[in-house]
């Protein structure tokens, strides 16, 4: 297990041969659906090893989200949708919490001790914001500008842990919202008829603005109806299960998809 320095001192995080900080696949996307996936990849940038974490922790729920980024692939062939994937692990910098977060920059995930962020410089956490964090959401905004003159609905891509802390969680999938619930409310009524299990309607995770970053900022702050999706992982073990995932996902949106753009701007207010 290697770890990583505990400052960094220089104001470039990646070397050039290292993957970039996002990834877009299809952006010129015809369809209304815009994918996003804020926990895609459990990468860490070379100079800064391993965080300090074995690979089968990196490889666990604490460095991504397992499955999440080739659902959200398949959906965005199925639906032709443009999709937006985070580069690196969500240890190094987490793209879905608001910078203040103590989650941010997690010096602890899940009870597992991530040496690699501890007593980091401001620098160094600003390395980490301006070439991983930053240009993540940058692109999204690029995307959402160009499509401006057209509907667009935001569904950002996650999974879950059957457990946590102990606890057994009984959600196949949930559909999670900020303020304005409408969308959410079409979306987890079509996915029932097509999920042999339980929808959970802003489970296991509520949107919070003080939590979490895209849907808030991308979504209800552009007037846009945004949902998070989140799919429990033991569910998205093998090929098969990805595929059914993206094909239960895909049949769902096209039932409400007419009816949730009628729906007009998102209201903070709702």
């Amino acid at each position: 297990m290697s770890g990583s320095p505990r400052g960094f001192a220089a104001a470039r995080l990646l070397d050039p041969d290292e993957s970039p900080a996002f990834e877009i696949v299809n952006a010129e996307g015809a369809g209304s659906a815009v994918l996003v996936c804020d926990h895609a990849s459990n990468r860490v940038p070379r100079r800064l090893g391993t965080l300090g974490l074995a690979p089968e922790q990196l490889a666990d729920h604490i460095g991504w989200d397992p499955g999440a980024a080739e659902v959200a692939r398949q959906l965005a062939e199925q639906l032709d949708a443009p999709l937006v994937s985070s580069g690196y692990s969500r240890l190094v910098i987490d793209c879905n919490r608001p910078l203040g977060n103590a989650a941010s920059i997690a010096e602890r995930s899940a009870g597992v001790p991530v040496p690699g962020n501890r007593g980091l410089t401001a620098q160094a956490r600003a390395a980490r914001v301006g070439t991983l964090f930053r240009p993540y959401h940058e692109a999204i905004d690029r995307l959402l500008d160009a499509r401006a003159n057209r509907p667009s609905l935001l569904l950002s891509i996650h999974s879950f842990t059957p457990v946590l802390a102990g606890e057994k969680r009984p959600w196949s999938v949930g559909v999670s919202h900020w303020r304005d619930r409408r969308f959410a409310v079409l979306l987890s009524k079509a996915l029932a008829s097509h999920v042999n299990g339980i929808v959970g309607d802003n489970q296991p995770y509520p949107i919070e603005a003080a939590v979490d970053y895209t849907v808030p900022i991308h979504g209800e702050g552009r007037g846009l109806h945004a949902v998070m999706i989140e799919i429990r992982n033991d569910g998205l073990r093998t090929k098969a299960q990805i595929d059914a995932w993206a094909e239960r996902l895909a049949a769902a949106y096209r039932e409400i998809e007419g009816p949730a753009i009628s729906l007009g701007r998102s209201r903070a207010d709702i």
